[in-house]
């Protein structure tokens, strides 16, 4: 008689490991609604009229400046978007966000490519956040890349992209945005480095500013530094087209 060999996975093991998967599912939900949930819950809809005067990232640079012994002095100067260069509105999303008038908050392509590039590369050496999700950082998150943090960033997003027009969301934008140390807003930065409004901002201009967002503490924009030139000239040719 042939004998009989008992199965690889009896019975009870697999209803074991089905039900510490599950518990782990479980435990993987409440921990993306414990980290999602408050914001969901920021009122976006305020911002339809109101001017933030302080965000999330001015808070952080001031604490980081009083943590270094540094005194903070913040420079940010409210316009409305008419009063803001159609150049320097034009760099700022040719650079930044290219599809900003087409997508609903993320940029699902770009976020795609970006995560290729980035797995080639084995590091976080491209970003793919929109000019939404920048806002939706600036006002009520840190820089941090850590994932929980980008969760919160996208649930904000979506809601600022439900609660407000493109042309407020790029208004709020361009008014808190950081370009340089202390410096925040286009009307500061147009002041501080060219000496004229932010409405009276030629192109050239609108290009170099457009070209340090993505690192404004480390580039100026009147410097001619070869970064800052390269950038500039690529922004303008987007422009040109």
């Amino acid at each position: 008689m042939r004998k009989q060999t008992s199965p690889k996975n009896p019975p009870h093991k697999t209803s074991r490991f089905h039900r510490l998967l599950l518990v782990l599912l479980l435990v993987f939900i409440a921990l993306l609604i414990w980290t999602v949930a408050p914001a969901v819950f920021i009122n976006t809809g305020r911002l339809k009229t109101d001017h933030p005067r302080r965000t999330a990232l001015m808070t952080l640079r001031e604490k980081q400046a009083k943590a270094k012994g540094k005194s903070y002095r913040l420079d940010q100067r409210w316009v409305p978007l008419s009063k803001i260069s159609r150049h320097l509105r034009e760099a700022v999303r040719v650079s930044e966000d290219a599809a900003f008038f087409s997508h609903s908050g993320v940029d699902w392509d770009e976020a795609r490519e970006t995560f290729e590039y980035n797995w080639k590369k084995k590091s976080f050496a491209r970003g793919a956040s929109t000019i939404t999700m920048q806002l939706a950082r600036n006002l009520y998150l840190t820089p941090s890349k850590n994932p929980i943090r980008k969760l919160q960033e996208i649930a904000i997003t979506y809601r600022l992209e439900k609660s407000l027009s493109k042309s407020r969301i790029l208004e709020l934008y361009l008014n808190i945005v950081e370009w340089g140390d202390g410096i925040f807003g286009a009307e500061a930065a147009a002041q501080r480095y060219f000496g004229v409004s932010a409405a009276g901002l030629d192109a050239s201009q609108a290009a170099r500013l457009a070209a340090v967002l993505p690192s404004p503490l480390r580039w100026n924009p009147t410097s001619n530094q070869k970064v800052v030139l390269r950038r500039q000239a690529i922004i303008l040719k987007r422009m040109g087209k």
